[in-house]
């Protein structure tokens, strides 16, 4: 990753985390705007930081639901046969 990249991963895992302390879904929006205010292509960077992060993270929980799915499955006729 590019310097500009790795700074602009920081802020998007930080701003991530900051709107969901806070509840607050707009406060990527805003952060991106006052980016953009100055450097678009630091913009471009941020935005593109916070959608992959998202997108992993959905991604981790359709994964993640699976495994669950498919541990109370193999699970499930254990307890019936005790």
């Amino acid at each position: 990753m590019s310097a500009i990249e790795d700074l602009a991963d920081q802020l998007a895992r930080d701003a991530l985390d900051a709107a969901a302390r806070l509840g607050d879904d707009r406060l990527i929006d805003d952060i991106s705007k006052a980016i953009g205010a100055s450097s678009p292509v630091s913009q471009e960077a941020f935005v593109s930081a916070v959608r992959i992060r998202q997108a992993l993270a959905r991604g981790r929980a359709v994964m993640d639901s699976r495994l669950t799915q498919a541990a109370s499955q193999k699970a499930g006729p254990e307890k019936s046969g005790s």
